[in-house]
């Protein structure tokens, strides 16, 4: 049942376009996925994959599945080989646009579809910070970001004003995806419908400004800003853009190319409005095969050469001797056929790989400050699952692939062991760390001893699999 305020407004906002909108959200919500260009071709995958899938027009790895394949319960959802992604969402993190070797910033990170997104735009170059507030959240965005097979990732829970102190003109490229009153998701979440209130889209409207303020305080001179909400309220939307713009006129609105079915934002909806909010968009159930979004682009005036980029200072960010992770050096020459590039940190026992331009962490809460090599023991070191997801097999010296339709694969995932002659193996006859695929994607670590591959697959990540 939608709220009464919410359908007055509503049918004030569409006039005769209403009932087209109301039948809309009763109609089942559409279901997508993105592929993991870090893991596998988009096209290929949806060719030759387990799914029949069709392209979301607007995100160039997403496409649509039917709810029946249940891909959320396959193995190589489990390998990152895709995420599981509302179509509407996939637009904001294609507009954004990001680049290697930049430097990245998704302010409301969590659950981390979009800095996923993100980060295979990037193709394991430059920097990507992921933020979230609230650590409950924050966690899951980290957990994400170890599943895709992200390298170069810091995931940090704070406030933006806190990240604002630290980094002022640091970022080439800001994606806030703020907090909002939720309408746009009534029709996938009868919870954000039944929390809904006027009083609830003003506070999100004050925040959203909070927020922006941090955000642009980040930015360096002609960086790019994407904004975006899952909401249909013009005073989350148009009008936190408008009441932005007056805040700080050295940003405008990029008139960018509209995929078919995107309607632009609407300037008559705010008090003094200006014209050029028509260069934002808005997307209707009603008018594609997605759920309620906004989204606006915009640019930070003047350019800045990449000699004359906020400079990254050292101190805070000492990596270690070699020395200090020569057990690592020993597990990669003896079991990986590449070289680890980066930037060697350790926290307690765990031995992370930093991204090479990482700031300064010290006093911020992060959960990932980069990939997660592993555990140093003493006189051994343990590879971590973090590892084994970010790793091809073409990566390693020995690895096991089992097929993702077989009863082996699901019962590694629940822990389970399996002899030495399943599976089919990139090296015969070596013994230790193995990574094991499922149809060539990477899901985790397997150590075979005395015939039998001993399952290192994490206990909390063991389900109640079935084939």
């Amino acid at each position: 049942m939608l709220p009464e305020s919410f359908v007055n407004r509503m049918k004030e906002m569409l006039g005769e376009e209403y009932e087209a909108f109301s039948e809309a959200l009763k109609e089942e919500r559409h279901q997508a996925l993105r592929v993991n260009p870090l893991k596998a071709e988009p096209e290929d995958f949806a060719r030759t994959g387990p799914f029949s899938l069709t392209p979301v027009p607007w995100a160039k790895t997403g496409f649509y599945y039917d709810k029946a394949q249940q891909p959320g319960k396959h193995p190589l959802h489990e390998a990152g080989v895709y995420y599981i992604q509302e179509p509407s969402a996939m637009a904001p993190a294609q507009f954004l646009q990001a680049r290697p070797g930049e430097r990245i910033l998704d302010l409301c990170a969590a659950p981390g579809g979009k800095s996923t997104q993100i980060a295979a735009q990037m193709k394991g170059g430059g920097l990507l910070v992921c933020n979230e507030i609230h650590p409950s959240r924050a966690k899951i965005l980290s957990e994400n970001i170890e599943r895709m097979g992200i390298r170069n990732a810091v995931v940090t829970n704070e406030t933006p004003e806190r990240l604002a102190e630290r980094f002022s003109g640091f970022f080439d490229r800001i994606l806030v995806d703020a907090p909002c009153s939720g309408e746009g998701m009534f029709r996938k979440n009868e919870e954000a419908c039944g929390e809904w209130s006027l009083e609830n889209v003003e506070m999100c409207a004050e925040r959203q400004d909070t927020i922006l303020d941090s955000a642009q305080q980040m930015l360096r001179s002609g960086g790019l800003l994407v904004y975006s909400t899952c909401t249909f309220a013009p005073q989350e939307n148009e009008g936190s853009i408008n009441r932005f713009l007056d805040r700080f006129p050295d940003f405008t609105l990029v008139n960018v190319d509209m995929p078919e079915g995107f309607e632009a934002g609407r300037p008559d909806w705010v008090p003094g409005g200006r014209e050029e909010l028509a260069r934002t968009m808005r997307l209707w159930p009603h008018k594609i095969r997605g759920e309620g979004h906004f989204l606006a682009v915009l640019k930070k005036e003047g350019s800045v050469s990449e000699t004359e980029r906020m400079p990254v200072r050292r101190d805070g960010i000492k990596g270690l001797s070699v020395k200090e992770y020569s057990d690592y050096l020993e597990f990669e020459k003896q079991y990986l056929t590449i070289r680890q590039e980066g930037i060697f940190i350790a926290f307690g026992d765990q031995l992370y790989l930093a991204p090479q331009g990482m700031p300064p962490l010290k006093g911020l809460k992060v959960l990932r400050p980069g990939l997660h090599l592993g555990t140093r023991k003493k006189n051994r070191f343990e590879p971590s699952h973090a590892l084994a997801l970010a790793l091809k097999p073409e990566e390693v010296r020995f690895s096991c692939d089992l097929p993702s339709d077989s009863r082996e694969i699901y019962g590694y995932l629940n822990g389970e062991t399996f002899r030495e002659d399943v599976g089919v193996y990139r090296e015969e006859g070596g013994k230790g760390w193995h990574l094991i695929t499922a149809d060539g994607y990477s899901v985790g670590w397997g150590k075979l001893a005395g015939g039998i591959m001993k399952n290192h697959y994490p206990k909390g990540l063991r389900k109640n699999w079935s084939c």
